[in-house]
């Protein structure tokens, strides 16, 4: 009896052990929980793309074809220029006769495989398998031949040059924004493991034996003989020269294979990704959160080589002096979430994107702070210029690795010498003078044609957003001021950050345009009015959406539209209000992106990503911790249609980061957060002063997605929001959490989260 015990004993053991290494061997790290797929299709906005990159890393490739559901690969990339620009330089492997090669080989594929790290796809006609690997600045195909046939390599490039010098594929392509500025060149050392037979150049449908090609679809073609069914090309990218990219080539990866570096890669990958840790949550949960993790490090991207860098901002290469150099930032979109995620988990390198702004504008004629900063230079997109509020932001959170002053100066430079018009680098004209006098952006009367020359046809005047951001812009100037002891310029920044009242309608309570008369425009409609993407006096979005653009002073906003009971049943208005047309295709054909809709909210488009959190100033944290969990299950999910559509280079997805840890930056520049309802029952959040802070649930499930009771450190906590200095050393957050809501907790007027300063 007792050895049947024993046996028995034995066998429990040898399960439990069992069960044991089974979940040891399905454990997951972060980089396995990322789908670059998520969101690939869109509802009408530019999608996500499928993304192998290292973290802010200048070399970044994805697919080339026309959308996730297209059926053909038009060759292998070797760079991508920007977040929606195509490849600098297309590699095509091609077996098949001669006279049917072409510039571009598009072929169908199967068995694509891509990872933050790796890619391996299959070309059907070709019969080839390809397999990739990279590293920050150079990367190595694989490619293997299965025809027995003669094999080639065919190089294209858009507009520049390549040739082949008898060793090495040598060559340059000329990328220039749509918006002007300096003409970037991006260059290409490319090594084979096997020479070429014969060498080409492609023109006009017509092989030529020549070594090199210049010009439109300059392309040459590599000739390989039958017996070579394997090929290896290691290649370097520069925006310094050839000589540059074959070093990077040779300093990251002459002596890796295409295993180590995906290793590696998948290492760098945890490494970042492994600052936050969740638990809880399903799968798909986690999917969304470290997917959307690992679009914020997509942009902006080091273009320091070898301590050194080409700075499209005027012309020059420069030395770093020990300092990476940061471009490819769309600060429009990422001062509001993006910036303070990172000043969180990577202050170092925000500090040296920050210090990037400020060279920018050194190197820049009129030392204008950057609103748009790409390879290409400073585009000037979109409307205002919110790299100011990146910098105070980051100065209140501890962040003083750089130049308060210089970056005070180019900000004041950008918001009083250059023009307020979107999408315009002109310097400031006739109405930025009246901007400056009555203090509001005009817009044109009924039937007025536009006659100043600063305006951009397309995007209009666009004069809501224009004033208030610009109000927005100017209190962060004011608090920059204040922190450098500059009293005068402080007064007089604060008193400008009123601006937006100067458009609240005091009747319909919408921020509504005037002409330069001082006269509201009438009639109106406030979601449909101003044209082609509302740009006539509002950018992108319609008057619903711009109802609560003035994150620097919710309160007063709440004070305007008559105190919290009015304030909230405004929001909930937006949430319910219809789209007001019999058809959504003809709401969406004149806002294509106001999208992602719930009532007049979008989910899809920036402006609207604070919106959520304001029922915590209206004394309704409660359904702030409603729409939040609402929100990321409607719109943010583990499939191809998982993003609603304006993701600008980790814009939209460190919304969701935020979110779904349970708190948001609302104001950029007041160092504190307004607490959300978390997604995960515990998340911790790793501090470069090797401290935590964690977000703890008590009661935790799904559905239990309202707050009951909460502390703060150990000390009762009954605000819906806390400060950045109680998490910067280290803290706890535990929220009580419940599947009704407590509409008592953090309900008091005493309780609303700070506006306009927190003295």
């Amino acid at each position: 009896m007792k050895k049947e015990k024993n046996i028995i004993g034995l066998i429990i053991l040898v399960f439990l052990l069992m069960g044991r290494s089974a979940v040891l061997a399905g454990d997951k790290e972060p980089v396995d929980y990322v789908n670059p797929y998520m969101g690939n299709i869109s509802h009408l906005l530019v999608p996500t793309y499928p993304t192998i990159h290292l973290p802010n890393s200048l070399l970044r490739v994805y697919p080339e074809r026309n959308d996730y559901t297209g059926d053909v690969l038009n060759g292998l990339p070797l760079i991508v220029t920007s977040h929606r620009g195509s490849s600098a330089f297309i590699l095509s492997p091609y077996q098949g006769e001669e006279d049917n090669i072409s510039p571009i080989e598009s072929v169908s594929y199967d068995f694509e495989k891509l990872t933050p790290y790796s890619y391996s796809v299959y070309l059907d006609e070709q019969e080839t398998e390809i397999d990739f690997g990279l590293s920050h600045q150079s990367a190595i195909y694989n490619i293997k031949f299965r025809k027995n046939e003669d094999s080639y390599l065919i190089i294209n490039s858009t507009e520049g040059g390549l040739k082949w010098d008898g060793e090495s594929v040598l060559g340059h392509q000329i990328v220039q924004s749509e918006m002007g500025g300096n003409q970037t060149r991006i260059y290409l050392f490319m090594a084979l493991n096997e020479t070429p037979s014969e060498v080409f150049v492609l023109k006009d449908g017509e092989l030529v034996k020549k070594s090199e090609a210049t010009g439109s679809d300059a392309c040459i073609v590599l000739k390989f003989p039958k017996g070579v069914s394997e090929l290896n090309t290691r290649y370097g990218i520069s925006l310094i020269d050839a000589r540059q990219a074959k070093q990077n080539m040779k300093r990251e990866v002459e002596n890796a294979s295409i295993e180590e570096l995906q290793k590696k890669g998948r290492s760098e990958w945890n490494d970042a990704l492994g600052q936050i840790d969740v638990k809880g949550g399903t799968d798909d949960d986690k999917t969304v959160f470290y997917t959307s993790l690992y679009r914020t490090y997509e942009r902006p991207v080091c273009i320091s080589e070898g301590g050194r860098y080409y700075s499209a901002f005027d012309g020059k290469v420069h030395n770093d002096n020990g300092t990476p150099f940061y471009t490819d930032d769309w600060i429009w979109d990422t001062y509001r979430a993006t910036h303070p995620l990172r000043v969180m988990i990577e202050p170092e390198l925000e500090a040296d994107i920050i210090n990037s702004f400020i060279r920018m504008a050194d190197q820049m004629d009129e030392f204008w702070l950057p609103t748009f900063p790409e390879i290409t230079g400073d585009s000037r997109r979109m409307n205002s210029n919110h790299g100011v509020a990146t910098i105070i932001d980051a100065y209140r959170k501890g962040l003083h690795g750089f130049n308060l002053e210089e970056a005070y100066k180019a900000g004041k430079k950008a918001v009083t010498e250059k023009t307020l018009a979107p999408w315009s680098g002109a310097p400031a004209g006739e109405l930025d003078a009246f901007h400056d006098k009555h203090g509001y952006f005009p817009a044109l009367k009924r039937g007025q044609d536009e006659y100043v020359p600063e305006v951009q046809e397309h995007e209009k005047r666009q004069p809501v957003p224009v004033t208030l951001g610009t109000a927005y812009d100017e209190w962060c100037l004011a608090q920059i001021a204040r922190e450098l002891g500059m009293d005068d310029d402080y007064n007089y920044f604060r008193s400008r950050a009123y601006n937006y009242r100067n458009l609240f309608h005091p009747e319909t309570h919408f921020f509504h345009p005037k002409d330069i008369d001082g006269n509201f425009i009438e009639p109106f409609d406030y979601k449909r009015s101003g044209g082609q993407g509302a740009r006539e006096y509002y950018g992108e979005n319609n008057g619903w959406v711009y109802r609560w653009d003035v994150q620097h002073n919710i309160g007063d906003l709440v004070q305007l539209m008559g105190g919290q009971e009015e304030f909230v049943d405004n929001l909930d208005a937006m949430f319910a209000e219809p789209l007001g047309v019999g058809l959504k295709f003809e709401f969406y054909s004149q806002l294509p992106d106001h999208t992602g809709n719930v009532g007049q909210f979008s989910m899809a488009n920036e402006p609207s990503l604070h919106i959520p959190y304001l029922y915590n100033y209206g004394g309704a944290p409660w359904k702030t911790q409603k729409r939040i969990r609402k929100l990321l299950d409607q719109w943010f999910r583990n499939d191809l249609m998982g993003l609603p559509g304006d993701e600008d280079g980790g814009g939209m997805s460190a919304f969701v980061v935020f979110s779904q840890l349970g708190f948001y930056p609302v104001t950029p520049g007041l160092p504190m957060y307004n607490i959300g309802s978390p997604t995960f029952r515990e998340a911790k959040v790793k501090l470069p002063n090797d401290k935590d802070f964690k977000i703890v649930t008590e009661n935790y499930s799904p559905e239990n997605k309202f707050i009951q009771s909460a502390t703060l450190n150990g000390e009762s906590w009954d605000k819906p929001w806390f400060l950045h200095k109680d998490i910067a050393e280290g803290g706890v957050l535990r929220l009580t959490m419940g599947k009704y809501p407590n509409k008592k907790w953090g309900t008091q007027k005493s309780q609303a989260p700070p506006s306009f300063s927190l003295d």
